[in-house]
């Protein structure tokens, strides 16, 4: 950003705290003018240093900060484009009015921020000389030195500026032969002082507070780490002769327990490192490994250790990209040095000794070594095997684990050169991995993984063989090699595959022969699968192998023939293995590398790899003979992969070769559909039902290959193939058929002789389509509209008369049910306008259905939309609704490349089909109101809500095809864009009922995440649902996007509590939280491949019925049975209380399933059989509204009941046993009811246990209170 922008918008500010920097920049400039000096910077630096000095000298401290702060912000904004010369010139006079700034004790953190800036552009541009002067002057040093003390301020963003500023200061060193800046002596002797003063303290404090379980803060000494950092960080580094105090204090920083120190020294390290990662600071990394090496810690030191091995290794890194030969040759003594870590005890130091050795192999070891070694190399890379080989000693057997990483990062590191030198390795680790009481085995296995990759799996079996054919007493076999062969094997010898493998599969599947018919044992089992493991080798070999032309022979070619017509089992491995022959060296001929590059990785030269191809050529006639019987056998469902190890073979395909199998192809496919042609019709209407176990018929199959071979034929052949697609397209029994024909156009496209062939017979192909058009099956729509994209893609510009011949069958595609042929033709109508778009003629005459005496348009986007309107006064419906859709569509694409009088023409039509009665139109016209309010300008869409907003609001109370939902959603879009009140004033008077709503549910949702704070906000990004690929294109997520999480809402508050719930059901719907995997018996895994698992996975919570348990009897001392005990509770009472906390009718619970029952069995509204066994309803209203739950009362109250229910059992018992004729008759009286019907009191012992609550009619609820009764 220039300086005049940088002023400019302080010249119009837009925060408070900028109006004062306005106002001083204003009468600066004012000053100026007066003055008649120009605005350079050169002015402003000396109107604001005088202006600067007026500031120090007034005598109000406050008035005086708010000045500088002003004054010191522009000056920062302008000294840096000063001239250097004049800085120098004037450096005494400026840093003697920047000083009391800095100095002064009221200084604010904005002012001593633009005060270092201003000193960090003088200081930047200073001279050698001016840096020579002693720090009792002032001079640069003198600056420095005020710097460095701000760099330790408390205040964090003052001590990042100036540390800064004290980088950049450093980072621009004064043109000398010396590699340091001239201060950077003094900067890091200040900041040593610094950093020992902080440790000082910070041991003292530790001391103090020893006792203390608190961790004790240190922020000087992180300050003064970070002013380090920033001075080891410049350009450079840190000085040579202070590099050792420097490693030193580092080191016994990082043995502090504070995780942040020791992260400190390490960036420090890394910062160091970094500064002298050149060819011009180089000279003082040998002095800095040395200083780290001589700072070694202890052998058992789990504190310090792991620091310093990680800095060990940091720093040879840094030395294997200066010196790399002279580090390579240091390795064996390195690979040593850092080995005997490993012996340690501790896990921390064992684990950062492999890293730091992985380190070494993977950086020090130059790609030149690897390429040509010399005689020394060899003998370094010698002893670094036998390094390697050493660490498989018992005496690091506790760190094996950490060995095995090593081990494989040696074989990564070495490849191919790995051969002769890691013998013993293979075999110490192939015996560990035969143990069967070896625990390291998925770790053994990586390691030999990486051997095969690295050494070739023949030296690894000639080390380890697999022992299946023929083993010697006492050597075990190795079938766990196979997987590991399969998974690892690549560039290497095709060779060793025909001499090792070929014979052991030959030998494996004899003896399966020789097994016979009868039932197959384990064993046979077995061998069938060493079978198909072995073969499964032969992609890995097939992967750039280094022998292709001598091993891949006739023999061979005729093995893999033979194979893939007799073993349908290995057919997949085998053409993938004959694909990745091909396609590896294709590789290596599109790689843009070097050609050392390329040998160094793959051992192949693009010479040789195109030799290797010209090889497989001569075999590609055979071999796609063989493919194609294979094809023509194979189910449709296992024929993807013959197909694409066809369509590579046909790359490297002789022309004369592919011209013969063409011509073969297309004259089996002419007599297949003369022998179609031929059936009776009947036969033809009727096609059969294929099953997935029935082959496709012969035309199918054919036309496959064809397709397949379309893109490779060359241009003579394609008026073959054009004629072979008239004669597919009118026929109409065949509708698969149809389809693959369809196919063809947008596969020829691919090829560049295809597309000049679609171009040359544009013309007769416009024709076939267009006469194609009535006999196209449904199947074949989608890609009828696909080659139809094609044929415009490659339309001339005096063509252009297919658009409109063809635009009403891309419309009424827009309604189509299968959603790929919608994209179709949507991307068609988009295509179509991009080609009227370019320009060009329309012949009228040339449409079908148009007179010979049509005038010629000229095309543009006003004509296609002209054209496209058209349908909006179609006959049917359907035909309107997909115009309005096609419209909607290409508007949302072209709407600013149109002209606003053609937009306003169209959404005024439009707007008037929303007062349609045919709910398909006005469903269509909701997606066009979407669009123009999402897409269109505001100034073009306001004028239309006059007409807009009352058509939509007609619709709000539709609830067929989720019109009010759709209708809400596009009133809350205008009203973010247009205002509440702008809508409002055109709604009608029955509309506004909903805008209300909307504006309520809006005010409701800001209400309650201000009420619930930052968890609120927190819960609704939770819940928020992310769109982000849910639609296929912008058009689709403007149509049917919403940005609100709540599909449908209520009609006004009082349904708020519905409509959350409908929401929370959604959100669990959506988000997953809402399904259930019902558990199985006996605690087994549901296994989710079998066929019935959907069985097991609900969207509701499952209930579990637990089986009912028997419980034994309670007796008494004479033996009878109790059914309370003697506090008259339940005997079983955690049921009881299970019961009563769940057991409410239509809680979905068990209880409450069986309370609902025999509340409509025996409550207030049962219905009852009166005199003549006729049904009774009862009609009689609740008092009180609804029934109260005795749960809810008071513990004292229910503690009432429960003493009247006992009195009342005891009055009962005492009638029985022969009371008074009188007390029976009260009784009597007070049980009869006013009809004269006797009810039947209520028995507390026929109370159903676990039930609860006991309903009786009349209203009156009870508490269960069991007595104790003997029987």
């Amino acid at each position: 950003m220039s300086l005049e922008e940088k002023l400019e918008k302080i010249r119009s500010p837009k925060l408070q705290n900028q109006r004062e920097t306005a106002i001083v920049l204003s009468a600066v400039e004012d000053t100026l003018k007066e003055q008649r000096h120009d605005l350079t910077p050169t002015g402003y630096l000396a109107a604001l240093l005088a202006l600067l000095g007026q500031a120090n000298a007034l005598p109000n401290a406050t008035s005086n900060q708010d000045l500088a702060v002003s004054v010191v912000y522009l000056l920062d904004l302008v000294i840096g484009n000063v001239s250097a010369a004049l800085l120098r010139a004037k450096f005494s006079q400026i840093l003697t009015s920047i000083a009391p700034s800095l100095t002064s004790e009221y200084a604010t953190a904005p002012l001593l921020r633009s005060s270092i800036g201003c000193l960090e552009s003088l200081l930047v541009v200073q001279d050698r000389a001016a840096w020579t002067l002693p720090q009792t002057q002032i001079s640069p040093r003198r600056a420095v030195a005020g710097l460095l003390a701000l760099a330790s301020d408390q205040r964090p963003k003052v001590r990042k500026r100036a540390q800064d500023a004290v980088t950049h200061i450093l980072q621009h060193p004064p043109p000398s032969p010396s590699l340091d800046h001239p201060v950077a002596d003094m900067c890091a002797e200040t900041a040593m002082r610094t950093l020992s003063n902080a440790l000082a303290v910070s041991s003292v404090s530790k001391n103090k507070s020893r006792g203390s379980t608190q961790e004790h803060n240190q922020p000087g000494l992180i300050h003064a780490l970070q002013l380090v950092k920033a001075i080891a960080s410049a350009s450079g580094g840190w000085p040579s002769r202070k590099i050792e105090p420097l490693c030193e204090v580092l080191m016994g920083v990082s043995r502090s327990n504070n995780e942040y120190l020791t992260m400190a020294a390490f960036e420090i390290f890394e910062a160091m490192f970094q500064g002298i990662a050149d060819q011009f600071s180089s000279s003082k990394l040998p002095r800095l490994m040395e200083a780290l090496s001589d700072l070694k810690p202890s052998q058992n030191d789990s504190q310090l250790l792991p620091p310093w091995i990680a800095v060990i290794s940091r720093g040879y890194d840094i030395s294997a990209q200066i010196y790399p030969e002279g580090t390579f040759h240091k390795l064996p003594e390195l690979f040593g040095k850092v080995s005997e870590f490993l012996s340690s005890t501790s896990y921390e130091i064992r684990v950062s000794a492999s890293e730091c050795m992985i380190s070494f192999l993977v950086n020090c070891i130059p790609e030149s070594v690897i390429a040509e070694p010399s005689v020394i190399d060899e003998k370094t890379l010698e002893k670094v095997a036998r390094s390697a080989q050493d660490l498989l000693n018992v005496r690091f057997q506790a760190a094996w684990m950490e060995v095995f990483n090593v081990e494989a990062a040696f074989f990564e590191a070495l490849r191919w050169r790995a051969i002769p030198l890691a013998r013993g390795i293979v075999t110490t680790i192939g015996e560990l991995r035969t143990s069967d009481s070896f625990n390291g085995k998925k770790e053994a296995d990586i390691v030999l993984g990486k051997a095969i990759q690295s050494m070739g799996p023949k030296a690894v079996l000639e080390i380890l063989p697999l022992n299946l054919v023929s083993s010697l007493k006492g050597q075990p076999g190795r079938a766990w090699l196979l997987p590991l062969l399969r998974d690892n094997v690549i560039n290497t010898n095709l060779a060793h595959f025909r001499s090792e493998f070929v014979p052991l599969s030959e030998a494996m599947y004899q003896r399966v022969i020789d097994h016979g018919e009868s039932e197959k044992t384990m064993e046979v089992k077995i061998f069938e699968t060493i079978v198909r493991q072995t073969w499964a080798l032969f992609p890995g070999y097939a992967n750039l192998p280094l022998d292709l032309v001598q091993a891949f022979d006739q023999e061979f070619a005729e093995l893999l023939s033979n194979l893939l017509y007799s073993q349908p089992d290995l057919r997949a491995d085998i053409c993938r293995g004959l694909q990745t022959l091909v396609e590896s060296n294709q590789e290596i001929l599109a790689v843009d590398a070097d050609e050392s590059e390329i040998l160094l990785r793959s051992r192949i030269t693009k010479s040789s790899a195109q030799a290797n191809l010209h090889h497989l050529a001569t075999f590609a006639g055979n071999l796609l003979a063989v493919l194609f019987n294979v094809y023509s056998q194979t189910l449709p469902q296992f024929r993807g992969y013959i197909l694409q190890c066809i369509n590579v073979y046909l790359s490297i395909t002789q022309l004369e070769v592919l011209l013969e199998t063409f011509v073969r192809v297309t004259e089996m496919l002419e007599n297949a559909l003369i022998e179609t042609a031929t059936l009776s019709p009947p036969a033809q209407q009727q096609p059969k039902e294929h099953t997935p176990n029935q082959m496709p018929p012969t035309t199918h199959t054919l036309m496959d290959l064809i397709i397949t071979l379309s893109i490779y034929l060359p241009l003579p052949t394609f008026g073959q193939l054009f004629t072979l697609i008239s004669r597919i397209l009118p026929l109409t029994h065949d509708p698969q058929l149809q389809k693959k024909a369809y196919k063809l156009l947008p596969r020829l496209a691919q090829s560049t002789n295809g597309s000049l062939a679609l171009r040359d017979r544009n013309q007769a192909l416009q024709s076939l389509l267009v006469s194609s058009a009535a006999t196209t099956s449904a199947p074949a729509r989608r890609d009828r509209l696909l080659a139809l994209t094609t044929t415009i893609d490659h339309l001339a510009n005096a063509d252009l008369h297919f658009i409109p011949s063809i635009l009403s069958e891309a419309v009424i595609a827009t309604k189509e049910v299968n959603e790929k042929a919608r994209s179709a033709a949507f991307d068609l109508l988009v295509l179509m306008g991009r080609k009227m778009k370019e320009g060009g003629t329309i012949e009228q005459s040339k449409i079908p259905h148009m007179g010979s005496g049509a005038p010629i348009v000229e095309a543009s986007l006003e004509e296609f939309f002209t054209m496209v309107s058209a349908g909006l006064v179609g006959e049917t419906p359907h035909m309107v609704s997909a115009s309005i859709t096609a419209l909607t569509r290409i508007l949302y694409e072209f709407h600013g490349q149109l002209p606003r009088n053609l937009i306003e023409d169209l959404v005024s039509t439009l707007t008037l089909f929303l007062s349609s009665n045919n709910r398909e139109i006005v469903r269509s016209c909701l997606g066009f109101a979407k669009v123009i309010v999402v897409s269109l300008p505001t100034e073009m869409v306001q004028p239309k809500l006059k007409a807009l907003v009352p058509g939509l609001l007609g619709w709000s109370k539709e609830h067929k095809s989720r019109f009010r939902a759709k209708v809400k959603h596009i009133i809350e879009r205008m009203i973010r864009r247009f205002g509440i009140q702008e809508v409002e004033r055109w709604c009608p008077e029955d509309g506004k009922k909903l805008v209300q709503n909307i504006r309520k549910t809006k005010e409701r949702k800001k209400r309650r995440k201000t009420e619930a704070g930052e968890e609120g906000v927190d819960a609704d990004k939770e819940k928020k649902i992310s769109r982000k690929g849910t639609f296929e294109s912008e058009y689709e997520e403007a149509i049917y996007g919403s940005e609100d999480e709540d599909s449908d809402v209520a009609s006004d508050d009082d349904d708020e509590a519905t409509s959350l719930k409908r929401n929370k059901q959604m959100d669990a719907a959506t988000t997953g939280k809402g399904t259930y995997i019902t558990e199985l018996p006996d605690d087994e895994p549901l296994d989710l491949l079998s066929a019935n698992a959907l069985s097991h996975i609900s969207t509701s919570r499952p209930v579990q019925f637990k089986a009912r348990s028997r419980t034994k009897a309670s007796v008494d001392l004479d033996g009878k049975l109790v059914f309370g005990n003697a506090n008259g509770t339940d005997v079983d009472k955690n049921k009881e209380t299970a019961v009563d906390s769940q057991g409410e009718p239509g809680d979905g619970t068990l209880e409450g399933g069986i309370n609902a029952y025999v509340d409509a069995i025996r409550g207030r509204d049962a219905v009852q059989r009166g005199r003549g066994g006729r049904l009774k309803f009862s009609n009689k209203k609740k008092r009180g509204g609804d029934e109260m739950d005795i749960d809810d009362k008071e513990p004292a109250e229910r503690r009432r009941e429960g003493s009247e229910w006992e009195s009342l059992s005891r009055a009962r018992r005492s009638e029985v046993n022969g009371s008074s004729k009188r007390a029976m008759a009260d009784r009597d009286g007070r049980d009869r009811a006013g009809n004269g019907v006797v009810k039947k009191r209520f028995d507390p012992k026929t109370q159903r246990k676990g039930l609860g609550v006991q309903k009786v009619k009349g209203g009156r609820v009870g508490k269960v209170r069991s007595g104790r009764t003997k029987l």
